[in-house]
């Protein structure tokens, strides 16, 4: 019974094969190839500090594994979801004691830096620069806007990607002549594990090892995308609801119907919904579109993007999400004009820079005997009563204030006849003015 407590539980498949060499590591070649940064940073003998910004499971924490190993340093890592400044402390010590001591280098890799608060990262400055340690950061979030100006001036940083389907197909070989030597996996088993994967390696291997497990209980050695299937869970492809990931997507889906193009732009929206965005969220962007890129071009776009928000509170999912995908692609094809956004920013920043102009006296109002008396509304032109229901030649902004023309229509659907509207009113105004100064 004893020998049950001392059995060494096999590891995972994903330890298993992690790379020993920067040869073995898949992925990575715009980085590891011949001639390529880190390949060059490794022959040359000098180990810096750098922070690996990437998606998980794209071999962060092996390059960092690889690196202590090739310049032969002491590895310490931690992760900075549970470290703190007490363990920086502890490290830098241990740093120090394998210099003293055994007169060894070290580097210390810091597992989702972008946790790190700033103090925790200053923390970390004095002995990246006096040299006791060489510092590697990994982080799944832009380094620019998560870690500190002074460590990051300190640190090269690497961009990894995600694995394509080649690379995560050399993955299966090498799990197939090293530890799962008799599994047969199906050409579309294999696609919908590379799709369940999303690019992520880690992911991948764990998905391949619980359908290889799945086989074995079902007494089979080949794996079919039926039992791929039942086997996994339908777990949302890699999707950071807070991180760049999640605002590149945005970014994408919003410039995709700016862009006029409505495949590109139901890809973007059933991708994000895919990977488990709130559609709620997707629903106030989409009517944010309308009002920014449509305009008055096509106002049945607001109330499209509307409706489409409302019948999703009232339906929910997944019912709801076909209203949004239809008024994406309204908006995708509808005519565009960023007129009246444009003019709302210029007249915002007109009035934060300018001062504040007193209302004209005949626009002011006079519910009272005494405003009558001091002059407000006096001489004001009820518009209704005009012609073309237009007072022709008046103003209506402050005095000494020249029309500034912030609302320019674009020739583009309903803007056109809005422009040419204008034109004519304009046109009122110049014949009015001139029979004045005549």
């Amino acid at each position: 019974m004893a020998d049950l407590f001392k059995a060494t539980p096999r590891a995972p498949l994903a330890e298993a094969l992690r790379p020993r060499t920067l040869d073995e590591v898949v992925g990575q070649k715009h980085l590891l190839g011949p001639g390529k940064p880190l390949r060059v940073a490794f022959e040359s003998g000098r180990p810096h500090s750098m922070i690996l910004w990437g998606p998980p499971g794209v071999g962060k924490t092996t390059l960092a594994r690889l690196t202590a190993h090739a310049f032969d340093c002491a590895f310490i890592a931690i992760s900075a979801v549970f470290a703190g400044v007490k363990e920086i402390r502890a490290a830098m010590d241990e740093a120090q004691l394998n210099l003293d001591q055994y007169h060894r280098r070290t580097l210390l890799f810091v597992d989702e830096i972008h946790r790190f608060n700033k103090a925790q990262q200053d923390a970390l400055l004095p002995f990246v620069e006096s040299g006791l340690v060489t510092f590697i950061g990994a982080t799944t979030e832009n380094p620019s806007f998560e870690v500190n100006a002074a460590l990051l001036s300190r640190a090269q940083v690497y961009v990894l990607q995600s694995l394509d389907e080649p690379e995560l197909r050399e993955l299966l070989v090498r799990a197939q002549q090293s530890v799962l030597k008799d599994l047969i996996v199906e050409d579309a088993a294999i696609n919908t594990l590379v799709g369940y994967a999303d690019g992520d390696a880690r992911r991948f291997l764990s998905l391949l090892e619980q359908a290889s497990v799945a086989a074995e209980n079902a007494g089979s050695t080949r794996v079919d995308s039926t039992l791929v299937e039942n086997a996994l869970s339908m777990s949302a492809r890699r999707f950071d609801k807070g991180g760049d990931n999640f605002y590149d997507q945005i970014s994408a889906l919003h410039k995709s119907v700016r862009g006029s193009n409505p495949d590109a732009a139901l890809y973007w929206l059933t991708r994000m919904l895919d990977g488990g965005a709130d559609p709620k969220y997707l629903a106030r962007r989409i009517v944010r579109m309308a009002w920014e890129d449509i305009g008055l071009a096509d106002p049945r776009a607001m109330q499209i993007a509307n409706d489409a928000a409302q019948t999703y509170e009232r339906l929910g999912s997944p019912e709801g999400e076909l209203a949004l995908a239809q008024a994406t692609l309204y908006l995708a094809v509808a005519a565009k004009s960023n007129a009246g956004y444009n003019a709302y920013n210029q007249a915002v920043a007109f009035i934060k820079q300018g001062s504040s102009l007193p209302v004209p006296v005949h626009l002011r109002n006079a519910p009272t005997k005494l405003m009558k008396e001091l002059g407000h509304g006096h001489a004001y032109r009820y518009a209704h009563d005009e012609p073309e229901a237009y007072a022709a030649g008046e103003s209506y902004l402050p005095e000494g204030m020249s029309e500034p023309q912030w609302y320019r229509p674009v020739p583009r659907g309903l803007e056109i006849k809005i422009a040419e509207k204008l034109s004519h009113l304009r046109d009122m105004d110049r014949q009015a003015r001139k029979k004045l100064k005549e």
